[in-house]
């Protein structure tokens, strides 16, 4: 029997309950779960010149430990990004429900795409504007 691979990618900069239920979320949907992650040099794009706090390194090292991660692939494009998908041709993509309505990369190569609801008061930017109001 074919394995379900479940896709889901992002920053994953510093986890938080967000991510850990998108991934409890994800794999609950499949047998494998591929998360692909963004390369130091893209998060900083996206993110700003502070980020990303943990490095490409570390990140890949936090995510490969948490239960529901079966493998972690590093992207520095747009273009690399789906190259990947398109190799594993995942049964199911997992992307945060932000991207409703919006161009999903690699989707064309997915059986379906799920939108997963962020939780509510969980974001990376988020918690380091509070961090640094408190310092």
């Amino acid at each position: 029997m074919k394995q379900k691979i479940i896709w889901t990618n992002g920053c994953f900069d510093i986890l938080h309950k967000g991510h850990i239920e998108l991934l409890r979320y994800a794999k609950s949907l499949g047998d494998k779960l591929i998360v692909g992650i963004d390369s130091d040099e893209r998060v900083k794009l996206d993110k700003g010149e502070d980020r990303p706090i943990n490095n490409l390194s570390d990140r890949m090292h936090i995510l490969s430990a948490v239960k529901y991660v079966d493998m972690v692939l590093p992207f520095n494009s747009t273009e690399e990004l789906e190259i990947k998908i398109k190799y594993w041709s995942p049964t199911v993509m997992v992307i945060g429900s932000d991207w409703k309505g919006k161009k999903v990369v690699g989707e064309e190569c997915a059986g379906k795409v799920e939108f997963f609801d962020r939780i509510k008061g969980y974001s990376t930017t988020k918690l380091l504007k509070k961090l640094n109001e408190n310092l």
